[in-house]
């Protein structure tokens, strides 16, 4: 193993990638939470909507997207990003777009507080459409890291 974290590198690795998968699992969920949440303002059951998005955000979003960064930037470190690494321009990418998705998920997050105020003003379509940006940027960094095309 290279760098600094030597054969603690896989085990580090591995957390990254699952604490990934959680912070995916919950940015799939949420935007399909909003659009059955804003389909039921004014009824009984936004309440019920509004507690499992808190929940969704206190339980799996907030602290995998902190570990998701923690472990990456040590991951990155590890590799030489900060030092001027050369070769690494695939990890910039992947950067920018989990920079990117970190702003979706705060938009996100936003959103569902402002849901629970009782405000809603994105219509049903986009909002489903929003849901799949998550998708897309997961396509991406998943090439981006294992093709390492750049």
């Amino acid at each position: 193993m290279t760098g600094f974290l030597g054969g603690a590198y896989l085990w580090v690795k591995a957390f990254h990638i699952i604490f990934v998968i959680f912070w995916m699992a919950g940015l799939f969920l949420l935007p399909r939470y909003l659009v059955h949440h804003q389909e039921s303002l004014g009824t009984p059951e936004a309440t019920a909507w509004e507690k499992r998005e808190a929940l969704l955000r206190k339980m799996i979003l907030m602290p995998s997207i902190g570990i998701v960064w923690l472990l990456g930037l040590v991951l990155a470190a590890n590799l030489g990003l900060f030092e001027g690494g050369a070769g690494l321009g695939w990890l910039h990418a992947k950067l920018a777009i989990v920079f990117l998705l970190s702003g979706y998920q705060g938009w996100a997050v936003g959103y569902s507080k402002k849901l629970a105020k009782g405000e809603g003003a994105i219509p049903a379509r986009r909002l489903r459409m929003l849901g799949e940006v998550p998708a897309l940027a997961v396509i991406l960094v998943v090439i981006l890291a294992v093709v390492k095309p750049f």
